[in-house]
């Protein structure tokens, strides 16, 4: 071939994997493994002896007991004396973010890399952030808008350059944003038939709400994001709570759950909010005044149906929407969540545990686009 010729075209070759070490391959293995166990670092290293037979996922030169002693160098675990006395080791902080992220790559990995900062809304004129686009001086905008360059450049155009004159008629400003910020609250059921059915649905609702957390504190740091359980009764919880999320043998307290997060949105200052729900089961619980519980789990008593209706409708008059993510399909649920949607002019989602992520990542986009009022 002479010196100037080339090819051109796709030149395909075989595929090779990155190389990875046996840390960073069993390290995604056991970042799933705990959050699964809720946090429990002996019966995920349980599992992970397990599986290492089944599939072969160590070798003699690195075993399982090399990649207990990594961790432990790196600071994701770290020795525990547990309340028998006896020692043991547990997750740290460090593992804790890991999750967070593991479960943000896992459901939003879709997502373009973006800086950090606030959603626009749909509405422009003045306002904190640039867009690029150039508009007419008006009255009201600020001097700081003004585009000094292109405001000179008209004037040159429309006066002439003989004489130069600046005039109201050549001034533009460069268009802004509005920023919004949201206040969100996320509630999770997690009444006893979350594990039932032989499908455990806690798991992924606990992803979602790592991966949400990590979301906004990573991409949105100005919004803020509240999660509360609700079974008997409702609690908030902290985000480093979340990998150790588990069921309890309750019932399903929702109007319990919904008063706990309109309590909390009254404090924030922002003026778009949200309760975002996700559940798999009937209301069946209340508290009384008196502080004794009434329940019921045979049906959609009445009695607890209509004070989550009552609970709905008192949101629609504070401005908060509430999106309910139903995770069972049964019919005569579907015709509860139905009515309680039409109660606060919100919306329902009904859906497996598949594409639960995306579905809440989709409609917090759409939400942080729009004002609430």
């Amino acid at each position: 071939m002479k010196k100037n010729d080339y090819t051109s075209g796709f030149q395909f070759t075989k595929f090779e994997a990155p190389f990875q070490t046996p840390f960073e391959k069993l390290f995604p293995i056991f970042k799933e493994l705990i959050t699964h166990t809720s946090g429990d670092f002996d019966e995920a290293i349980d599992w992970l002896r397990q599986l290492d037979v089944e599939y072969q996922l160590t070798t003699p030169e690195y075993t399982i007991d090399d990649f207990i002693e990594d961790l432990k160098k790196k600071g994701y675990i770290r020795d525990e004396t547990k309340p028998d006395g006896s020692g043991g080791m547990a997750i740290t902080a460090k593992t804790e973010r890991a999750i967070r992220q593991h479960a943000l790559e896992q459901i939003f990995g879709n997502l373009n890399k973006a800086g950090s900062g606030n959603h626009k809304t749909k509405q422009s004129g003045k306002g904190d952030e640039q867009t690029g686009d150039l508009r007419e001086f008006q009255f009201g905008d600020s001097v700081e808008q003004i585009s000094l360059t292109e405001s000179l450049k008209n004037a040159q155009i429309n006066n002439g350059v003989g004489e130069f004159m600046l005039t109201e008629k050549d001034l533009v400003v460069e268009d802004h944003h509005h920023k919004s910020q949201m206040s969100t609250v996320l509630m999770i059921d997690i009444s006893h038939s979350m594990i039932l059915y032989g499908e455990d649905r806690i798991t992924p609702a606990k992803k979602v709400a790592m991966a949400l957390a990590e979301l906004i504190t990573t991409r949105y740091p100005k919004d803020t994001l509240d999660i509360l359980v609700f079974g008997n009764d409702a609690w908030t919880i902290k985000i480093k709570d979340l990998p150790y999320l588990q069921v309890g043998p309750y019932h399903t307290n929702t109007v319990a759950g919904l008063q706990l997060a309109m309590d909390i949105l009254r404090r924030k200052r922002n003026t778009n909010k949200q309760i975002f729900m996700i559940t798999d089961g009937k209301p069946s619980c209340v508290r009384e005044k008196n502080g004794e519980y009434y329940m019921n789990s045979n049906g959609l008593d009445q009695y607890i149906v209509d004070k989550c209706y009552n609970q709905a409708a008192q949101a629609r008059k504070l401005h908060i929407p509430i999106t309910t993510f139903m995770i069972a399909k049964d019919p005569y649920l579907q015709k509860f969540v139905n009515y309680f949607t039409e109660a606060n002019q919100g919306k329902a989602f009904y859906t497996g545990l598949k594409g639960l992520g995306e579905m809440i990542f989709e409609d917090y986009e759409s939400n942080r686009k729009k004002k609430l009022r």
